[in-house]
């Protein structure tokens, strides 16, 4: 059975807001609530592969004090606009 795009949009909501750590639930939760329904498909799967990625990592990389990953960069930058994070 395929998945229908609204239950993948709230289950990626889902998943954003229930990540591990409260610091990467108040970055991307809010980003899924207002912005999640407005990607495009493609920057919806990099969203999605996103969220495969450990919150320790992820927070290194939306907080700059990391490089991201290649794969990562484009739908960061999304986020930390988001966030008007410099």
């Amino acid at each position: 059975m395929t998945e229908t795009p609204e239950y993948r949009i709230k289950r990626l909501k889902m998943r954003s807001w229930r990540r591990g750590t409260k610091e990467m639930d108040m970055i991307l939760g809010p980003y899924s609530d207002t912005e999640i329904t407005a990607l495009s498909s493609a920057s919806l799967e990099l969203y999605e592969a996103l969220l495969n990625e450990n919150d320790q990592d992820l927070y290194v990389w939306i907080s700059r004090q990391m490089t991201p990953p290649a794969e990562h960069v484009e739908i960061i930058e999304v986020i930390q606009h988001f966030h008007k994070i410099a």
